[in-house]
C-alpha cells in the first residue's frame, strides 16, 4: 500500500436502538386525584376486609346507649347498645358484596347482548337488543324497585322451591338497572373493533361467528367494559346505601350502611352526630375513591392504548 494512501476512520457504531416496549413497561404516572381514590378506596376496604375480624359481633349490647367515640367505642354506640364500629364494619362489607355481586349480574347479561349488537350493528339484532335496553332503561332504578318491593315484600320471598333472600333481590334490582348501561358501552366497544382488519380476515377463513365473537371481539372489548365496571361499583354502593335507607333493601337487624343510617336520622338532633356523620362518611369514602381510582385506570388504560 502506498504511503501517501490515507485510511478513512470508519463510522461509529450506531447505537442500539430503545425497545419499542419499554415505554409501555414503565409504571404509567399517576395523578394526585388517583393516589387520592386509591387511598380512599384502601380505607374503605380495610374496614369492609378486615373490620368485621377485629369489631366483634354487630349486635351485642354493649351497656351503653348513644357513647360518643372513645378509645372503648372507637364509633360510638347506637340507640339499642351495640358498638357502631361493629355495625359500621358489617355494613360495609356487606354493601361492598352486594355492590361487586350486583355489577357482576350485571356484566354477565349486558357483556353477550352488548357484543351481539355491536357485531351485527345496524341490523334487526342490534335494533331488537337496543329497544329492549331502552325500554328498561327508561324506567327509573328505585321506581323499579318500589314496584318490586310492593309485589315481594322487603322479606324473602318463594318462586317455587326457591327461596330469594332480601339480599338477593337488592342485588338482582342493581344488576338489572345497570344492564343498559353497561351493554351500551360494550356495544359502542364492539362496533369500533368489528371494523378492524383481523375481524374481515377471521370472517374471508370461514371462522364462525360465534368464535369470532367470543375468543377475539370479547378479549379487546373487555378492558373498557371492566373499567366501566370499576367506576359503577361506587355507584352500586351509594345505591344499595339508598334502598336500605328507604327500606327498600337490606332489612334490619343485619347491619347495612344504609339502614345504620336510616336508624340514625332521629338521633341527630338529640345530639348524637357520630350516628349519621359516620356511616355517611363511609359512603362518602367508598363512593369518591372507586370513581377516582376508576378514572386513573381509565387514563392509563388510554394512554397504553395511544402507546
Amino acid at each position: 500500500m502506498d504511503a501517501t494512501t490515507t485510511v478513512t476512520p470508519s463510522a461509529p457504531a450506531p447505537r442500539p436502538a430503545r425497545r419499542p416496549s419499554a415505554r409501555r413497561l414503565a409504571p404509567p404516572r399517576m395523578s394526585a386525584l388517583t393516589w387520592t381514590g386509591l387511598v380512599l378506596l384502601g380505607l374503605f376496604l380495610l374496614l369492609a376486609v378486615f373490620g368485621p375480624m377485629l369489631a366483634g359481633d354487630p349486635a351485642a349490647r354493649t351497656g351503653e346507649q348513644l357513647a360518643s367515640p372513645s378509645p372503648h367505642h372507637l364509633f360510638g354506640t347506637d340507640h339499642l347498645q351495640r358498638d357502631l364500629f361493629a355495625r359500621t364494619a358489617a355494613g360495609a362489607r356487606v354493601s361492598l358484596l352486594v355492590a361487586v355481586a350486583g355489577v357482576a349480574f350485571g356484566l354477565l347479561v349486558a357483556v353477550p347482548a352488548g357484543l351481539v349488537a355491536g357485531y351485527f350493528g345496524g341490523r334487526w339484532p342490534d335494533d331488537l337488543i337496543m329497544r329492549l335496553l331502552e325500554a328498561l332503561q327508561a324506567l327509573p332504578l328505585f321506581v323499579f324497585a318500589m314496584f318490586v318491593i310492593g309485589v315481594t315484600g322487603t322479606g324473602d320471598s318463594h318462586l317455587g322451591p326457591v327461596t330469594v333472600s332480601a339480599t338477593a333481590k337488592v342485588i338482582l334490582l342493581l344488576g338489572v338497572g345497570f344492564i343498559p348501561y353497561f351493554a351500551r358501552v360494550t356495544r359502542s366497544a364492539t362496533l369500533v373493533e368489528a371494523q378492524e382488519d383481523y375481524v374481515d380476515a377471521l370472517r374471508v377463513l370461514g371462522v364462525p361467528r360465534w368464535r369470532i365473537v367470543g375468543g377475539e371481539l370479547l378479549v379487546n372489548v373487555l378492558p373498557p367494559v371492566l373499567v366501566q365496571a370499576f367506576l359503577w361499583l361506587g355507584i352500586a354502593i351509594f345505591a344499595e346505601s339508598a334502598l336500605s335507607f328507604l327500606g327498600l333493601g337490606i332489612q334490619a337487624p343485619a347491619p347495612s350502611l344504609g339502614n345504620i343510617l336510616g336508624d340514625a336520622t332521629g338521633y341527630l338532633l338529640l345530639g348524637a352526630w357520630w350516628y349519621s356523620i359516620i356511616p355517611g362518611l363511609v359512603i362518602l369514602v367508598a363512593t369518591v375513591g372507586f370513581n377516582l381510582a376508576g378514572d386513573g385506570l381509565g387514563d392509563a388504560l388510554d394512554a397504553d392504548g395511544r402507546g
